[in-house]
């Protein structure tokens, strides 16, 4: 068998990102005794950590996000997995030695590796309306479980109609006084026994078949200007001290467009093996392009990718059988 010449440095798998996909991957990344490292990208909060409460996940009935995620992260820790809270800004192919691999350039340093596993999440997607810009951290949120408190007795703003539109909805009435769903049809996308749940608290009241026009304020978020899809010519303001945004995802894979194939979303398309269209790249959780994105999902996802990349440098090290 030829030699490899693998230079010393390089490692048998890195992680672009945390989170429930990327921390299991690491997890059963470092138990197969693979090098690796996890790169916990610090630009965007993974999703789970924002969450308040879950109590889907199985054998686990109710915990914060922000408390299995770092359940995650010890675990994943005590197997070995070494962690570094570093943005990746790009990827290149690279040889390394005699066979192909990859190169990691991040905010403040450069990795070698012979495969990827790219979990980077999703960020919250923008209204794109007047005032949005302007007033984010005066008044507008993506995260209730961050600043729910500072509207303690005060009323707020909801914008969507989706599980966590309403879940964050649900988590807000214990501290404002009135909370105003502004949905843009006539029923909520949310799971039904969070409708219910919604549908049953005196402090959640609705906008149906509206869409916010703009934010309006003065120093600080003071109202939103909404109109009724149905009736164009109708418009109302409604008067809020805080606006928060739950519309939608949008993929971090910006750094990793032109490397791998996205879908018309920006989401990485994979096989069932979490194979990526390029050779040695593989990705997981909220990153791809799937049905459902849910924290059981996520980690299903990072083992698949974990196995799948453990089973490549095997092969590139001449150990596969």
């Amino acid at each position: 068998m030829p030699d490899i010449n693998i230079p010393e440095d390089t490692y048998d798998i890195i992680i672009v990102g945390g989170g429930p996909g990327g921390l299991t991957a690491g997890l059963y990344a470092a138990r197969a005794d693979m090098k690796v490292l996890l790169l916990e990208g610090n630009a965007q909060a993974s999703q789970i950590t924002m969450t308040d409460m879950i109590e889907n996940y199985p054998g686990i009935p109710e915990i914060s996000g922000f408390e299995l995620n770092d359940t995650f992260k010890k675990q994943a820790i005590s197997f070995g997995l070494d962690i570094r809270p570093e943005q990746v800004s790009r990827i290149n192919r690279e040889e390394q030695g005699n066979v192909e691999g990859w190169e990691i350039i991040t905010d403040n340093d450069v990795y070698r590796t012979l495969s990827v596993i790219v979990s980077a999440g999703a960020a919250w997607s923008r209204l794109g309306v007047p005032g949005e810009q302007e007033f984010v951290g005066r008044g507008i949120s993506y995260c209730a479980t961050c600043d729910a408190p500072f509207y303690r007795d005060r009323e707020v703003a909801v914008i969507g109609g989706g599980d966590t539109a309403v879940e964050e909805a649900i988590y807000l009435t214990k501290f404002a006084s009135k909370v105003t769903i502004i949905h843009r049809r006539d029923r909520l996308r949310a799971t039904a026994i969070l409708q219910q749940r919604a549908f049953a608290n005196e402090k959640i009241t609705f906008a149906w078949d509206s869409t916010v026009e703009e934010i309006l304020g003065e120093g600080g978020v003071t109202g939103v200007r909404i109109r009724n899809v149905k009736t164009p010519d109708r418009h109302e303001e409604l008067p809020v001290d805080g606006v928060f945004i739950f519309v939608g995802l949008v993929p971090n894979t910006a750094f990793i467009k032109g490397i791998v194939n996205l879908n018309e979303d920006g989401y990485i398309i994979t096989d069932g093996d979490m194979k990526t269209s390029a050779g040695g790249i593989f990705a997981c959780g909220d990153c791809i392009s799937k049905s459902l994105r849910q924290v059981v999902t996520a980690c299903g996802d990072g083992a698949t990718a974990a196995h799948s990349a453990s089973l490549h440098v095997d092969e590139l090290r001449g150990q596969a059988y």
